[in-house]
């Protein structure tokens, strides 16, 4: 029985990157040994999107109010890209510590959080 998932950030800079999961973002963790942490996540969903490539994955958190979190975060010195809006929904991007990016959304889109 499949009982969860377990998503992998890489990092060049993994302990800034899970000092920002950890004190910014507010994820509580579990150590794993030796400051390895492992995050729990909010409830999450997953999406296959047809690409040329096989092997580009991509990390989105979810928000139901793309401009309050924004807010929030910018009083946390974390800087948001611009917000895009597709059809699907209202997108921007969070940078981590290490330079890498993350996504946040506030979907449009019925999504199937609360089914699992």
């Amino acid at each position: 029985m499949i009982l969860g998932a377990h998503v992998i950030v890489y990092s060049k800079d993994a302990e800034a990157d899970r000092a920002f999961f950890r004190d910014v973002l507010g994820f509580k963790s579990v150590d794993a040994g030796h400051g390895w942490l492992i995050f729990a996540l909010p409830p999450a969903e997953a999406a296959v999107h047809p690409d040329e490539g096989n092997n580009r994955h991509e990390l989105y958190l979810m928000c139901d109010d793309l401009k309050v979190e924004m807010s929030a975060l910018r009083k946390k010195g974390v800087a948001c890209s611009e917000v895009h809006n597709e059809r699907w929904g209202s997108i921007t991007r969070i940078k981590l510590p290490s330079g890498a990016q993350i996504g946040l959304y506030q979907p449009k889109h019925p999504t199937a959080l609360g089914l699992g």
